[in-house]
């Protein structure tokens, strides 16, 4: 794309500006090649990206090819979280999409490197990559180490479920403050399993990014000999015109969903593998989540589920060990394409379990089916999720009597002042993608069960979503939501809600007269919300179908 850019006399003035830029004619006679990075000096997760990318640059110089640095923005969800900025943190993956497409087609780049962490800028990029089709790679900024805490791992969850502590009275605010000053210890994605370690994982599944970006930590010098063989990808891949729809196919996301289960990760990318795969035309939906989890085992159980975090699996094998394990019962098709511009067969098929006890053998899994369940039923006719891997058995079937809130902060101070007790079931509406707008993540209140000790008796059930940092019987992505008239605005307090995570179902046990005569009484939900986020608010469509914008309106 570049020589349509320069190539003729024609467009010598864009050759000037090129040159303003300090580029040689024979650097602009190469490919050039776009590195989008999220750096910035706001998100732990981004602060170190310039040694990425300058490890990039580095990769795409001896891969012959001319490399430019390009931004993109990203919001850190773990300071949006609990307050008005957390509406836009999922709407900032749309314009992060729409900000590739722009940048990339505007300046006419041959490919692109793309230098993500954390949970929206993933997606977003891969959004963009996929409608740009232009060469692409991904390689993130690695998980962050482990905090320690008393002799055990901590993470920037357990400040949250500390909060929750403090009000129990289990611990005192100096342990607090020390908790804070130990928990998140450096650069990097957050430790566990959240959203931006789960994506990053599924990035190498879809075949996306090369082996081990799940996993090399985000300050080991793996990290950036990675970087500068992304770097070198990026130049085989323009060479040999492989564009990601050629990679993001049906079993590339089938392979990705399947990595998903096993590893019990954020229900988060179900949202987002349904944004991406529609960037690409793939069709995907929740009963096909189902089904995969139905035939999929649970090898891995990691942070916030414990204190087995992402650098224990990158010791154990990262996630070719995983798929390793996965391809022996012919649950992953290893003929699909990778921008290593081979089979991703070939990723895994020497990888080994190096520790058993953080990758179970699939012989003898945590669970027989996956980290994520799909429920449904009259209060989800849509379909909800929970990680299933993150719910104590004790909490797998459940009924409780409902406590409405039509807003987050509501339910949280009902949490800390004591008014919710045992046999509880949380019902937080209004909080979903149009409803919030912008499908707040929720670990305020689910940290604050656990703190109080109360993730093992109390539910918790959301048109909104939940951090992967979250534990209990937290379901989500209630659809339709509360602000489309879905079954969840008709819930009162008392209701009996019952919840069978095994068999799939999530019911509101109210006669169908009763629920005529409350909708005829509801009101539309006011909604102050101005700028960008009325835009998003009129434009969002389900969370069952992943939280896009409409194409035509």
């Amino acid at each position: 794309m570049s020589q349509e850019l320069c190539s003729s006399m024609e467009k010598a003035p864009q050759r000037a500006l090129l040159k303003a830029l300090g580029l040689t004619d024979d650097e602009i006679a190469k490919p050039i090649i776009a590195i989008v990075t999220a750096k910035s000096e706001i998100v732990p997760g981004h602060m170190h990206l310039d040694r990425i990318t300058d490890a990039v640059k580095a990769g795409v110089y001896a891969g012959g090819a001319t490399p430019v640095v390009i931004p993109a923005i990203g919001i850190c969800d773990g300071l949006a979280m609990g307050h008005g900025g957390m509406r836009y943190s999922l709407p900032s993956r749309e314009l992060i999409a729409d900000s590739v497409e722009s940048m990339l087609i505007g300046h006419a780049f041959d490919g692109a490197v793309f230098v993500p962490n954390c949970d929206k800028i993933v997606p977003g990029m891969l959004m963009g990559a996929a409608r740009v089709n232009i060469p692409s790679v991904f390689v993130s900024g690695g998980p962050m180490l482990s905090g320690k805490y008393k002799g055990k791992k901590v993470s920037f969850s357990s400040v949250y479920e500390g909060i929750g502590a403090v009000k129990k009275g289990t611990m005192s605010l100096s342990e607090l403050d020390a908790l804070e000053n130990s928990a998140c210890p450096g650069c990097g994605s957050c430790c566990g399993m959240y959203t931006a370690n789960s994506l990053n994982c599924l990035t190498e599944a879809l075949g996306m990014a090369l082996p081990y970006n799940g996993t090399a930590l985000a300050v080991s010098s793996e990290r950036i000999r990675l970087a500068k063989r992304t770097g070198e990808a990026i130049c085989r891949l323009v060479r040999d015109a492989i564009t990601p729809r050629m990679i993001l196919t049906k079993r590339a996301f089938t392979n990705a969903l399947t990595l998903d289960m096993a590893l019990g990760a954020s229900t988060n990318t179900i949202l987002h593998l349904f944004a991406i795969a529609a960037e690409c035309n793939v069709a995907l939906d929740l009963d096909l989540v189902q089904k995969i989890s139905d035939t999929t085992p649970t090898l891995c159980k990691l942070s916030p589920s414990c204190e087995t975090d992402m650098e224990d699996l990158g010791l154990a094998g990262g996630v070719p060990a995983v798929l390793h394990e996965l391809a022996k019962k012919n649950l992953i098709d290893g003929s699909a394409h990778t921008v290593a511009d081979h089979a991703l067969a070939e990723d895994y098929e020497h990888a080994h379990v190096l520790d058993d006890t953080v990758i179970h053998r699939i012989e003898s899994p945590l669970s027989p089916v996956g980290g994520i369940a799909v429920l449904k039923g009259n209060l989800a006719e849509a379909g909800a999720v929970v990680k299933r891997s993150a719910v104590d058995n004790s909490m797998l079937a459940f009924s409780g009597k409902a406590k409405c809130f039509n807003r987050e902060e509501d339910a949280v101070a009902a949490i800390y002042s004591g008014r919710i007790q045992k046999g509880d079931v949380i019902v937080i509406r209004y909080e979903g993608p149009a409803g919030g707008p912008g499908m707040r993540e929720m670990l305020s209140p689910t940290s604050a069960l656990v703190g109080m000790g109360l993730d093992k008796d109390v539910a918790l059930i959301t048109d909104g979503r939940f951090s992967g940092a979250t534990r209990g019987a937290a379901i989500g992505h209630v659809s339709p939501e509360a602000a489309e008239g879905g079954k969840i605005a008709l819930v009162a307090d008392g209701d009996i809600i019952k919840i069978d995570i095994s068999a799939g179902r999530l019911t509101l046990d109210v006669p169908a007269k009763t629920l005529d005569a409350r909708r005829k009484k509801l009101r539309p939900h006011d909604s102050d919300v101005s700028g960008w986020l009325l835009r998003y608010q009129n434009l969002v469509t389900s969370a069952a179908t992943g939280a896009v914008l409409k194409k035509k309106f």
